[in-house]
């Protein structure tokens, strides 16, 4: 079984009808505690590779705003705000609830369906956060409050997934490899990369309805130059300095590299480490339930959809790694002995990189929450031995991780840069959805 440290405060004496406070009276725990539990649950669950992982989190923080949206005053809904999302179950007018027990039962319960296939360790879990959150909190509520509390965080969490069955992606962690798919042929086109050679990962994946985009390809980055193999074409000086940098990494280029593979099974993927940033900065703000809430909302939406851009793009270009270009074209003893680039290649096309796109998303919606200019230190890696790092703000950190794939020998400089934009063209979508009173961040 997972265990997570639950920091929530002491509860008060039980309340009478008509005292139950809004969502932003309480503080963030129950949130928090859940998204670190979603975190290790991509984590420990068998299949669960990016676009997979960022699916998840996207549906898991809809579920969590929609829960407790009636307990907060002047936020929207975001039914008829995103795809297909057209109904919700409505809350009893002028009943109590207790928002947390609320946020409690609805994170529970979507994720027992998006993490169905996750073994016992996962539901064991799963089911122990909610039932230490429960404990922590039924004295304070009257037994007709906790039931109803229960009952709408379980409503909406089974709309919720309802609504997610039709969007492409469903249990899409047993179909990462589809044996239907073939690659196009050509010259510079993707072919399968050592050490494993596997199939392309998630090739339909851009396909998917999205959350907040009007279509996979509204952000569709810069189509890529003509491919050539001579030492003058743009192709090649990418390759090359790419080449280049990896042959002579200094032993911090080598560390940031590494800090930022986020290689599944050992963390919870890239869109893992911007929803820990995300947690981290929640905490560190003491929020409120409510802000907490939005927050999760834009980031979940928006790392949803930033895997969906991307492998839209991806599979609409088709570009080979770099590895198979400097093996054929520039050295063909380059990682032939020992994978070490310092970093595995992934197995799907190269433009745009993943990293750069799902990490740009998410700096623009926490710049847009936070501001442009927050400071923060990560903590997310500590557990792997990595030391935590200072950004002068979110931005900092995405140019840091972009250029980590540079570093890592993995994606040329135009695939993070491009990258980077196509994360700001998705936060984009995300930062104009009506949520709070202002009706934006």
């Amino acid at each position: 079984m997972i265990c997570l440290a639950l920091l929530l405060p002491a509860p008060s004496s039980a309340r009478s009808r008509d005292e139950f406070p809004p969502a932003a009276a309480y503080d963030h725990s129950v949130a928090t505690a859940w998204f670190d539990l979603l975190n290790e649950l991509v984590r420990q669950s068998p299949g669960f590779t990016p676009p997979v992982a960022s699916r998840a989190m996207g549906y898991a923080s809809v579920t969590l705003y929609e829960a407790i949206q009636p307990g907060l005053p002047g936020y929207r809904s975001l039914a008829g705000q995103l795809t297909g999302l057209t109904w919700l179950p409505a809350a009893q007018p002028d009943a109590d609830y207790h928002w947390p027990l609320v946020a409690n039962s609805a994170l529970a319960s979507i994720n027992r369906r998006l993490f169905a296939h996750g073994g016992a360790a996962v539901r064991g879990s799963i089911d122990a956060l909610e039932a230490t959150i429960r404990t922590r909190y039924e004295t304070t509520a009257p037994a007709e409050v906790l039931r109803r509390s229960t009952a709408r965080g379980r409503a909406v969490a089974a709309a919720i997934f309802a609504w997610s069955k039709s969007d492409g992606g469903h249990e899409g962690a047993l179909y990462n490899f589809p044996l239907t798919y073939q690659p196009p042929q050509g010259e510079g086109m993707w072919v399968a990369t050592p050490p494993k050679y596997q199939r392309a990962m998630q090739p339909f994946w851009g396909a998917n309805r999205p959350f907040a985009l009007p279509a996979p390809d509204a952000c569709l980055p810069a189509a890529l130059p003509p491919f050539f193999t001579d030492s003058a074409s743009a192709e090649y000086g990418e390759a090359w300095e790419l080449y280049t940098t990896v042959k002579n990494l200094t032993p911090a280029q080598r560390e940031t590299a590494l800090y930022w593979s986020d290689d599944p099974t050992l963390t919870a993927t890239p869109p893992g480490h911007s929803l820990a940033i995300a947690t981290q900065v929640l905490r560190k703000e003491n929020a409120t339930l409510a802000r907490a809430a939005e927050t999760y909302a834009r980031v979940g939406i928006a790392l949803a959809d930033a895997f969906i851009a991307c492998w839209d793009a991806k599979f609409h270009y088709n570009r080979l790694r770099p590895i198979t270009y400097i093996q054929r074209f520039i050295d063909p003893a380059w990682n032939t002995t020992a994978i070490t680039d310092p970093v595995y290649t992934p197995p799907f096309p190269e433009y745009p990189s993943g990293h750069a796109t799902e990490i740009g998303a998410a700096a623009t919606v926490l710049s847009a929450l936070f501001g442009a200019n927050y400071t923060f230190t990560d903590h997310s890696q500590e557990r792997l031995g990595f030391a935590p790092r200072t950004y002068a703000s979110f931005w900092d950190a995405a140019e840091e991780a972009a250029l980590s794939r540079l570093y890592g020998g993995i994606h040329y400089r135009s695939a993070n840069e491009q990258g980077l934009a196509q994360g700001q063209c998705v936060a984009g979508y995300v930062n104009r959805l009506e949520l709070g009173p202002a009706g934006k961040p």
